[in-house]
């Protein structure tokens, strides 16, 4: 809208102006509330309202001061002002025009900050959910680990990490092989090896297998499909898989957990041959995970010991 007014403009031609343009800023502002966005883009709109707000109110007192426009007259008690019609009728603007905005203004800034302190308790509340929630599995995850761990020093032992990647299993055997000089496998190796017992004892074995979902015993399709997925992807492995592999490698597996006793597979008294992994309830998010082991070095049982 233009800034320059003829000199001649009547007042309350202005005045109504304005009642227009502030009705019309505040359906634009309305609309802008109604959006969708996120709390940066909601931090903008508030920003941009109040700054329309602001610009407004100052432009129409410049108008009003360049027009020299003096306040009118104050009409009589109870009384509100009028204006004459062409035809000599008397109107009353004021009463059929909205109101000024300025108090709904006033409304609709204190609706803003309400609102922001209900969206602030909100994502305080969920921040607070969040923090629990992660103290309490770290808390799990403390606690398995103090276990684990107290349960390897009384063996002269240590947990040894691996990736948390879906071959844990495979990895943490191999490195218990390398270890105890029984010989180095790739993955892969490891994999197929397990697989190629499972399909070879399909009916031994399949008895102790079910569907995840829905507990059944796998049907022929799906002990095929099982046996795939551990060849060729990255799905975990479990007793099945340790039983598996201790049979094919010839080597016991014993298997430490925090919850209960460790549990060995295969012939437990070849103990030159026995891989030692620990198993993992709360270690990741993700679920299950296997570690490997290995012997506290020498040098450090000997400073614990001068300690």
């Amino acid at each position: 809208m233009s800034d320059s007014l003829p000199e001649t403009a009547d007042r309350e031609e202005v005045m109504s102006r304005h009642r227009r343009e502030k009705k019309e800023l505040q359906c634009k502002i309305q609309s802008m509330k109604k959006m969708k966005v996120d709390k940066k883009k909601k931090k903008e709109i508030q920003e941009e309202i109040a700054n329309l707000e602001q610009e407004i109110e100052q432009r129409h007192a410049d108008e009003l001061i360049r027009l020299n426009l003096s306040d009118p007259p104050e009409p009589p008690t109870n009384t509100p002002p009028s204006t004459t019609t062409t035809n000599g009728e008397e109107a009353n603007e004021e009463s059929s025009s909205p109101p000024v905005e300025k108090p709904d203004s006033r409304l609709s800034k204190a609706q803003r900050r309400r609102d922001k302190k209900a969206q602030d308790n909100r994502e305080r509340e969920e921040a607070i959910k969040q923090e629990a929630a992660l103290l309490q599995k770290s808390s799990a995850r403390v606690l398995e680990n103090n276990r684990i761990n107290g349960l390897l020093l009384k063996r002269g032992m240590l947990s040894q990490a691996v990736p948390a990647d879906g071959d844990c299993l495979y990895t943490a055997i191999n490195h218990q092989l390398v270890q105890r000089g029984i010989g180095s496998y790739s993955v892969p190796e490891l994999r197929r090896m397990a697989a190629d017992y499972i399909e070879a004892n399909r009916d031994t074995l399949i008895c102790y297998m079910s569907h995840p979902d829905t507990g059944d015993m796998l049907s022929e399709a799906e002990f095929d499909k099982y046996c795939h997925q551990i060849r060729a992807t990255k799905t975990w492995g479990g007793e099945i898989e340790i039983k598996a592999l201790s049979s094919s490698l010839k080597c016991p597996i014993e298997v430490i957990q925090a919850e209960g006793p460790a549990t060995v597979h295969g012939d437990g008294d070849r103990g030159e041959r026995k891989l030692v992994l620990t198993y993992h309830r709360h270690m990741y998010r993700l679920g299950e995970h296997y570690n490997s082991t290995k012997p506290i070095p020498v040098q450090s049982v000997a400073e614990g010991n001068e300690d």
